[in-house]
């Protein structure tokens, strides 16, 4: 669990379940989140999605039981929404429609009167940086606008919690950056929590200070993202030219573990002795050193190496993305 000194949890659950028939989507789920900006990870199928509607009261629980803001999820799901912003992965927007129109209709579908919306829907596109774009017809947008929409929607109603699938999903660089620093802006400066589910963790790891990671209907792990990065073992990163598969073999006969990829070895440093003994294999193995370093785990790496512990065979976090004719997990 991670620590909060007001013990205000934003969302929390207590042996949360759900059954769909015979199927277990979520297992005795255990959360106390705080306020703040938390990446929810996991593959496809693990539950992220059950766990969304869940705690937005679209779908009852089986066992169990939840607060979001104080709200029980079971009897003040109206409430709930009310309070939480959703940014969909999938397109959401009415291509016939300017940007205004589009984000004062998201308004007004939450109950805001028109006056309302409509000074609102200014507001929020000038604050996702579609200020000049407002009154373009959506069927124009690039999908960076279009995803700056879906998110200036979510915002209409100053939501406490914001829950983005994908944000960055097609974005050029620029974009992107400009996205993530809205997000970030949104969680420090709007003291908002925001949930991102995604499958670059880059974003995850700019954007959010922890982490949720759900597999099979279960939490695996709930961190703060400095510290995750701080418990990983050090490794020692070797890229080499030929004899790649050699000299793996030769360093794990050694006692070494060793994560390959292509012609770059990562191996566990164990102990002083530990790059030593890598450049005698090397020589033994006669295959050229090009580069030696310590290598800093990012959270892609620290995810992949859960995966692996958990037994599952995730090459790549690109194959965390959701098949866009599946909606959800």
């Amino acid at each position: 669990m991670l620590e909060d000194s007001n013990n205000n949890w934003v969302i929390e659950t207590k042996n949360l379940s759900k059954m769909y028939g015979p199927h277990l989507a979520l297992d005795g789920l255990n959360l106390q989140i705080p306020r703040g900006a938390v990446g929810v990870l996991g593959p496809n199928g693990a539950g992220k999605s059950t766990l969304f509607k869940c705690i937005l009261g679209l779908i009852q629980i089986t066992s169990g039981s939840g607060k979001v803001l104080g709200f029980d999820i079971q009897k003040e799901g109206e409430k709930i929404r009310s309070k939480i912003g959703y940014m969909p992965e999938y397109d959401a927007l009415d291509p016939g429609l300017s940007a205004i129109d589009q984000v004062r209709y998201a308004g007004e579908i939450l109950g805001m009167n028109t006056d309302v919306a409509t000074q609102r829907a200014h507001e929020v596109l000038e604050y996702v940086g579609l200020k000049d774009q407002r009154y373009r017809k959506i069927d124009t947008f690039s999908t960076g606008m279009k995803q700056a929409t879906k998110l200036a929607c979510a915002l209409i109603h100053d939501p406490e919690i914001l829950i983005c699938d994908e944000p960055t999903n097609g974005l050029d660089k620029r974009a992107r950056k400009f996205m993530l620093d809205t997000l970030r802006r949104t969680a420090e400066e709007g003291e908002r929590t925001v949930l991102l589910s995604s499958h670059v963790m880059d974003d995850v790891q700019e954007v959010c200070s922890s982490i949720l990671m759900i597999y099979k209907g279960k939490v695996v792990l709930q961190k703060k993202i400095d510290e995750l990065v701080n418990q990983v073992e050090k490794e020692i990163e070797i890229t080499i030219w030929g004899g790649a598969s050699i000299m793996e073999t030769q360093l794990i006969d050694n006692g070494y573990k060793v994560r390959r990829l292509g012609r770059i070895l990562r191996v566990t440093l164990m102990d002083d002795n530990t790059i030593i003994g890598i450049l005698k294999i090397a020589a033994e193995c006669k295959v050229q050193v090009r580069q030696l370093k310590e290598y800093q785990p990012d959270l892609e790496d620290i995810f992949l190496l859960i995966m692996d512990k958990l037994g599952e065979e995730i090459k790549g976090t690109s194959d965390l993305m959701t098949p866009k004719h599946i909606g959800g997990n």
